[in-house]
């Protein structure tokens, strides 16, 4: 009696989703990249500058809350660099120390964006 063989599998893999697959975190920054080309400016030595002189003239506090900006990355009360206005790749609006504000990571991803997804209704 000869050997049984494995029969190929008769399912292919599924096709690819648009955009990037959900739990991924690099890939989704790389599409949001490509698609807002001005989030680059974040990481250069001009930002960190700027970034760092707003912390300064807040104090360190939240313009909107009080809180003590002090968190590390990603906690609650860690410090972001909000831009009162939506520059949407205006550089005259993303460079502008008028425009800035600091306050807590919390405030940010919750109120800000709340406030901005209704005004763009």
């Amino acid at each position: 009696m000869g050997r049984l063989q494995t029969v190929p599998g008769r399912l292919s893999a599924p096709a690819p989703r648009i955009g990037a697959p959900a739990g991924d975190p690099r890939a989704q920054d790389k599409i949001r990249d490509h698609i807002k080309p001005w989030r680059k400016w974040y990481g250069l030595k001009r930002w960190k500058d700027l970034r760092l002189e707003i912390l300064k003239a807040a104090g360190y506090t939240c313009a909107q809350t009080g809180v003590a900006l002090v968190g590390a990355p990603g906690a609650h009360n860690s410090p972001v660099i909000d831009h009162v206005k939506e520059h949407k790749g205006d550089p005259d609006l993303f460079w502008d120390p008028a425009n800035l504000q600091a306050v807590s990571k919390e405030y940010h991803d919750r109120e800000k964006q709340r406030l901005e997804r209704q005004a763009a209704r």
